[in-house]
């Protein structure tokens, strides 16, 4: 897999787009990248020319934009489908997987829980369980993925996880976080819910602003890791492919692995 995204990388370089373009980068990112991305996109400008714009959020309802009309230079999801989607819509080229994950449980510190009882607490009845949101925000996808797996360490479980879920980020409609605080620790501090499935790397920094938060790893037969990929689109601009470039680079990797990413191209 590393070789092929190696040579991936080669190949764009020898057919980057020398013309550049006044317009800053359009990058659309998961919103579990932004701490990281926003480290990248700061080292990148220190060392090119060209402003970038980034927004940020639920892979799912980004990707939904730019099917829509959205201009965007670079597209980073939380997970392979979404770009990969694009790419049959010929929206853009190849795909590369840039950054692996893993989902983690966060829980309040009255939840009675360690790595072995994750799926008892899920289970408890007096436990709400928080998600994200499936199809709008990959991290729900991932989720649900955890629970089909519960099924098969306990009859029944996927059902019962599937209907008590509080399906609380990620969507449309779901409520926003003040400016600047971390979606998960926002909703754990004002109690939305007991036990809420993330990513590894948003449980940290949740846990970093409301510290009392437990983070808890998967059990290994309910582990579930995400593969997050990366698409230039077809109209950007020459300096958009050089951002990409950045960003699977081995400056772009070592702040990908700085923030708990598994940074697949870093040497």
């Amino acid at each position: 897999m590393e070789t092929m995204m190696k040579k991936w990388l080669f190949v764009s370089l020898l057919t980057l787009p020398l013309a550049a373009n006044a317009n800053p980068i359009e990058l659309r990112a998961a919103g579990s990248l932004k701490n990281a991305m926003t480290d990248i996109v700061s080292a990148y400008q220190q060392v090119g020319t060209q402003k970038v714009h980034a927004d940020f959020g639920p892979s799912g309802l980004l990707r939904k934009r730019i099917e829509n009309g959205d201009k965007v230079g670079v597209f980073a999801s939380a997970n392979m489908k979404h770009p990969l989607a694009l790419q049959a819509e010929g929206k853009g080229g190849s795909v590369v997987m840039f950054a692996r994950n893993q989902m983690c449980a966060l829980a309040q510190p009255s939840v009675n829980i360690n790595s072995e009882g994750v799926l008892a607490a899920m289970l408890d009845p007096n436990v709400r369980l928080g998600t994200s949101t499936p199809k709008a925000d990959p991290s729900g996808d991932y989720a649900w993925k955890i629970f089909a797996k519960a099924d098969h360490l306990q009859a029944g479980a996927t059902a019962k996880l599937e209907a008590k879920a509080l399906q609380l980020t990620g969507g449309e409609n779901s409520a926003k976080a003040p400016k600047g605080r971390n979606t998960y620790g926002w909703v754990m501090e004002n109690k939305r819910a007991d036990l809420f499935l993330t990513y590894c790397t948003n449980a940290v920094l949740a846990q970093k602003e409301v510290k009392d938060l437990q983070v808890v790893q998967m059990p290994a037969p309910l582990a579930v890791g995400a593969n997050y990929g990366l698409i230039v689109l077809d109209d950007a601009q020459a300096d958009a492919w050089k951002l990409a470039m950045f960003i699977l680079s081995e400056p772009g990797q070592t702040i990908l692995a700085d923030y708990g990413f598994d940074a697949p191209l870093k040497p």
